[in-house]
Formats: C-alpha cells, structure tokens, sequence
C-alpha cells in the first residue's frame, strides 16, 4: 500500500490574497536525515544521543535506526529545519539531509521483510503565522 499523507489539504481562498496558495503534494515537503555515527567511545555516544534528542526535539521522526524524517508545510519551512540539523552536527560521522516533495513520499512502498507494510496517515500540524 502507498503512503497517503496531505494530498487533498488546501488553504481556503481568502479575500486578500496571499493565503489562498495550496498545500499540495508538490508543496509539502519532508526532510530525510540520514547518518551513520561512531558510538566506540563514552564522547562518540554522547554525541549521538545529544544529536538524536536534539532532531526528536525539533519534530523529526524515526523511520528507521539511523534514518529521521520531518513533515514540513512547505519548502521555506524545511529550509529552516534543514538549518537547525547543520547546526547540531555532530563533530565525527556522515550525516546525510534530503528534502523531497509530498508525491515523492507518497510514492514509497514500505516493507517489513517480505510483506508489505501498511503506515498510517500523517498527522495533520496547525501553524500559526
């Protein structure tokens, strides 16, 4: 089964203009962070945990071990979260950062050994402006 999320959210049309840009699959973004950390010493698992408890705090999601993921309403938004995962990089690992659209999530098929995986839907946030 595929993932779908926030495909049919849209903002109502306002009088004004400005605030009557969809939310769609092409403008929701989700930001995948990706990383292989060293753990060998008390100084390296630090870092790991600190840097783990710092992304759960900023909203991400584990999806797998070493693999976080956020929901972002749009591409400005995840820029801002981008940044904050740059700012507590840890000092020794890889750590990869990857943004895809809303329909390019939408697309992943997940698996649990041979079967497939049915995920629930994604939670809707409010933003205030």
């Amino acid at each position: 089964m595929r993932i779908d999320s926030f495909h049919s959210l849209q903002y109502a049309p306002s009088f004004g203009g400005g605030w009557g840009e969809a939310l769609n699959a092409y403008r929701i973004m989700w930001v995948l962070v990706m990383f292989d950390l060293p753990t060998e010493t008390k100084t390296d698992r630090k870092n790991y945990t600190q840097f783990r408890k710092k992304m759960l705090a900023d909203g991400f999601q584990m999806f797998q071990f070493s693999m976080y993921l956020r929901h972002c309403s749009s591409r400005e938004n995840s820029e801002v979260h981008i940044k904050r995962v740059k700012k507590i990089l840890p000092p020794k690992g890889h750590v990869g950062i990857m943004c895809i659209t809303d329909k390019q999530f939408g697309m992943m098929e997940i698996f649990r050994g041979q079967e497939q995986v049915e995920v629930p839907d994604t939670i809707q946030q409010l933003e205030l402006f």
